[in-house]
This record gives structure tokens, C-alpha cells and sequence, in this order.
């Protein structure tokens, strides 16, 4: 295989400033390497533009929507500037509220939490486990693998149909897979679930960082997305949407910022008058500098132009689809097809190879981080390994030792802070190890497939 050099046109974008950009690390051969992050899809790197926003308030850090003083006051503008800059963001309707969580599986869970009794949850096995088990306590219908955006369709239109008409009903799908990455029909599900008397909730944890998310415009009744994945720290999340379930339901979490008025009864107990408004899911103090950095994250992308940054990973999408093809050994795993639309993730599996294996001989002797095993959507990634979707797995521990089959998977993922070179070193370290085979031997440990300290393979 001959891996192009060729750069992405620097007049379509550059990639934008990421902490972790100049760290390096060492490799088992010996030397170190700038470490080659392509694992965003599990966690992007914090833009360094949200970094400086959030160091720059560090100093002013005071509590929210609890103090007379000057911090306390301020922040808690902060706190509620970020809240009307994360519904810009996402094109909310006037009528909705943004709530903000600790992670999409948090916001799940809270919506999961305040759906009405009786509710009917459709969720495709193709789901991220964030989607796929929050629903415990609603009558759920797992609706099996589609093979095209518009099977997808047809198999919700088919399930809704068959439903009690009369009964709440709720749909959860993915915006873009964490598995294959590739784009899912929203606004033509969304149509569907609203035909048939249904709402859906959009979990846009692997969209909202490659792509604009629009509720209005998808016309979808709610999003969830985590900071972490939107080049923000970890801790803080956003569920956003329509505010008669969450007003109508118990707080997700009981205590103080919940509560408007507490008051003790004659019989002994207390009457509680609860908020109405995106501070009844909001208990507790809440994460502020988390949220600021959202806010700051949605900022910094809007300013940078969407537009820009989405030309530039397709031509990175481009450039990886295109050298992983050149590797007959390289199976790259997909639910529509090669002309699916997707952002910069991308699963496969190498013949011949232990995938954990594969990604710890990427890591020690090239300085790239991938990710490897079932990416929390187990039944997604067995059906796409041709397996039964039934069959147990561990996220991220290998079944195999190196050089034995696995059924995990390799995945690769990247986005606006990428820069080319790291692209680059990533498809010329796929073609070494499949032509050349691993410079040094590996053992299974805890787990997780490592180095074998200071023994070489016999090359």
C-alpha cells in the first residue's frame, strides 16, 4: 500500500487549538512521538479557546443563584448566559428549556425518569447503552438493525402502528453512530414518530460536535449531548427540549435549587413547592464552570464557522476511508453502506488480527490512540461483526490473546482539532502492521492486551 501525503486544503479550515496538542509520549521502540488522539468520539479533547474562558472566570468563581455578593451574583449570570447560549446553539424553540445534567447518559435517565406512566419507549438495538437502558420502567420495544435510512423509517412506522393509539409513546435514536458514525434519518423519524402520536428525544452525543443540531429544525422533541465530546472537560451535560414532561414529573433529584418553598405541616410533615422551571431537574449545587465551558464550546464552534469545520472532517473522513480500502485486510463495518453519510467515526476490524491487540501496537509503537471493543452498543457492534447481538461482551476487554480472532472491533474517530499529520501517521501505521506484523510482542493483562516489557517481536 502507498499512503498519499497529500494535505487537506488548508483554505477549507484549519483545525482549531486543543489541549494535548504538543504531548508527547513514549513508544516501546524507543524515542517519543506527539501523541496522535483519534479516539473523540469516547472523549474530544477541551479546545484551548474553552480552556482560557474557563481559567479566565476561575478567579471570579462563586455560588450559584444562592449568594447577595458580587461572585455569587455574577456567576450565577454566567451560569444562566451559558444556559441561552447553549439554546442558540441548538436552535431551541422559545417555548423549550435547556436542562443541564453531568452526560447524555445522565440526561437520558432524566428524561427516562419524567415520562409519563404507562409510556410506550422505541429504541433501535443500534442504540449507544446511554439510549439503550435507560427506559426500565416504561414498557419498551427494541427494534432491530435497519440496513438503510429509509428501512429505518419504515421499521418505526410499522412498530408505531402497531401501538396503543391512545397511549404516550416515545422514540430514541441516535443522531450519528459512536460505532460507524454514519448520519441517521432524524427529521424523517421524527416525522414519523409525530404522525403516529409519539414524541422523540434525539441523542446528539456524537452529532452536536460534527454538525449543527437544530430542534426546530429537526422538529424533535428533545436533545441530549455531553461537554466532554463537545471539546469541553468532563462532568456536564445538556438535555434540551419540551418542558411539559419535566414539569409535570417529580425532580429528578430532591433537595436544595429544586425547591421554591418548604414548609412544615400541622400533622408533622413538610409541603414542598417545587420550581417550574429547568431548575426542578437542577438539585444540588451544580457544575459551573462545566456548564460555562459548554456555553464557551458552542461559542467557539459557532464563531469558527460549522460549515467550515464539517468540509474539513469530510475531506479527513474522505482521506481514512479511502486509505483503510487500500488494505485488503481492513473490513470496515457499516449499517447503510459506503455512501452512508457519517462524521469522523470509523469502526473496522483487521483479518488476522486481535483488534485490542491491533490498537495496543498502534498506541506503543506509533503514539495513536484508538479505541477497541464493543464502544458500550453491544448488540449494535455483534450484529455488525456477524455474530448473534445476544452474545455477552465486555466494553473494551479483548476475548482473545494477540494474534487470536476477537470479536471487538478497532475504532477511530477525530474532529476539529485534527490535524493532518495525525490522520497521516494513523493509515501508514495500519499498512506497517498489516504488511510488517508488530515490532514487539504483547500479553494479555487485566484485561487489556499491553507490551510485553522490553521483548521484541522476532521479525
Amino acid at each position: 500500500m502507498s499512503v498519499s501525503t497529500a494535505a487537506i486544503d488548508p483554505s477549507v479550515c484549519a483545525p482549531l487549538p486543543v489541549l494535548g496538542q504538543d504531548v508527547t509520549v513514549p513508544l516501546v521502540t524507543g524515542g517519543e512521538v506527539t501523541y496522535a488522539a483519534l479516539d473523540y468520539a469516547a472523549s474530544a479533547p477541551a479546545l484551548q479557546r474553552v480552556w482560557d474562558d474557563v481559567a479566565a472566570y476561575a478567579p471570579y468563581y462563586g455560588s450559584v443563584h444562592r449568594g447577595a455578593g458580587y461572585l455569587s451574583q455574577l456567576s450565577t449570570d454566567l451560569f444562566e448566559n451559558s444556559r441561552r447560549t447553549v439554546a442558540e446553539f441548538l436552535g431551541c424553540r422559545a417555548d423549550d428549556q435547556v436542562v443541564f445534567t453531568r452526560s447524555t447518559t445522565d440526561s437520558l435517565n432524566l428524561l427516562a425518569a419524567a415520562i409519563p406512566a404507562g409510556c410506550q419507549v422505541f429504541v433501535f438495538e443500534t442504540e449507544h447503552h446511554a439510549s439503550l437502558l435507560p427506559w426500565r420502567d416504561a414498557r419498551v420495544t427494541y427494534l432491530n438493525a435497519p440496513r438503510t435510512p429509509a428501512q429505518a423509517v419504515e421499521t418505526l412506522e410499522r412498530a408505531l402502528a402497531d401501538r396503543d393509539p391512545y397511549g404516550p409513546a416515545l422514540v430514541c435514536v441516535t443522531g450519528a453512530s459512536n460505532v460507524t458514525g454514519e448520519l441517521w434519518p432524524v427529521k424523517e423519524l421524527a416525522a414519523a414518530a409525530h404522525a403516529h402520536g409519539a414524541r422523540i428525544v434525539l441523542d446528539a452525543a456524537q452529532l452536536a460536535p460534527h454538525h449543527p443540531v437544530g430542534i426546530a429544525e429537526l422538529d424533535v422533541d428533545w436533545v441530549a449531548f455531553s461537554g466532554h465530546k463537545l471539546y469541553a472537560p468532563f462532568g456536564s451535560g445538556v438535555l434540551a427540549g419540551r418542558s411539559d414532561w419535566l414539569l409535570a414529573a417529580e425532580p429528578y433529584l430532591a433537595g436544595g435549587g429544586a425547591s421554591r418553598k418548604v414548609a412544615r405541616r400541622a400533622d408533622g410533615g413538610v409541603d414542598v413547592d417545587w420550581h417550574t422551571t429547568a431548575a426542578r431537574h437542577e438539585a444540588g449545587s451544580p457544575n459551573v464552570i462545566g456548564v460555562y465551558s459548554i456555553a464557551s464550546a458552542c461559542k467557539a464552534l459557532t464563531e469558527a464557522g460549522f460549515d467550515n469545520l464539517v468540509a474539513r472532517e469530510q475531506e479527513l473522513v474522505s482521506r481514512v476511508r479511502e486509505g483503510l480500502a487500500e488494505v485488503p485486510e481492513v473490513q470496515v463495518l457499516s449499517l447503510f453502506g459506503d455512501d452512508a453519510p457519517r462524521v469522523g467515526v470509523i469502526s473496522f476490524v483487521v483479518r488476522g488480527w486481535n483488534s485490542s491487540h491491533f490498537a495496543a501496537a498502534l498506541s506503543a509503537e506509533y503514539g495513536i490512540g484508538v479505541r477497541d471493543g464493543l464502544f458500550c452498543a453491544h448488540p449494535l457492534v455483534r450484529t455488525l461483526l456477524g455474530s448473534d447481538p445476544q452474545d455477552p461482551g465486555e466494553c473494551g476487554a479483548p476475548e482473545a490473546e494477540p494474534g487470536e480472532r476477537s470479536l471487538n472491533a478497532i475504532r477511530v474517530s477525530f474532529g476539529a482539532g485534527t490535524p493532518d499529520e495525525h490522520i497521516e501517521r494513523f493509515l501508514r501505521a495500519v499498512s506497517e502492521l498489516v504488511s510488517e506484523g508488530a515490532q514487539w510482542k504483547y500479553r494479555t493483562e487485566d484485561g487489556r492486551c499491553v507490551p510485553d516489557r522490553g521483548t521484541a517481536a522476532q521479525v
